[in-house]
């Protein structure tokens, strides 16, 4: 899933993950984030934005949430179903909707890690610790177990969080820990 580097998808390039990105990684959702200021990567999805002020928030005052949502879904209504749309040949998007083949799962299986891999837990300030080093991932992962596996290079280690790399360290940039 391709997301943008605002909230809820994430809060900064150095600091991309979220509560909600870490939920989607656990429920086996791969996710990467679009480049910084860069509007085009997800088009689409801003295209949709710009479809839905001009047709509801431009036009319509809301009272509060209920009434939000009751435009709004009634707006949904004639977007997918009734409005024909340029991009798919003035068809309407209910013409071309497949649901997914993936089922949502009753339970999320435990994270398994690969042997030989360090494991560690992760702090309430993102911190963990390997070989008497300190490194920082993102609160997000607080209270979760992340992988550190090391790569052919000396000193570096990538992070997984689940099968997502989070993050590449070179431990020999880091203090030592007291």
């Amino acid at each position: 899933m391709t997301m943008d580097n605002g909230a809820p998808w994430g809060n900064t390039k150095e600091n991309p993950y979220t509560a909600l990105t870490v939920w989607l990684m656990r429920l086996g959702i791969r996710i990467s984030h679009s480049r910084p200021y860069h509007p085009q990567t997800q088009g689409k999805d801003e295209r949709f934005h710009r479809t839905l002020k001009a047709e509801v928030l431009s036009r319509t005052a809301l009272a509060d949430f209920h009434d939000a949502q009751q435009q709004f879904d009634r707006w949904r209504s004639i977007y997918n179903t009734e409005r024909p749309h340029e991009a798919l040949g003035m068809d309407v998007p209910a013409q071309h909707y497949q649901a997914s083949p993936k089922i949502f799962p009753e339970h999320i299986l435990p994270i398994d890690y690969p042997d030989g891999a360090h494991v560690r837990s992760v702090q309430l300030d993102g911190a963990f610790s390997l070989s008497g080093r300190t490194a920082y991932v993102s609160k997000a992962f607080a209270g979760w177990k992340i992988a550190i596996i090391e790569t052919e290079d000396d000193g570096c280690f990538d992070v997984y969080f689940c099968q997502n790399k989070i993050s590449t360290l070179n431990f020999n940039e880091l203090p030592r820990t007291q």
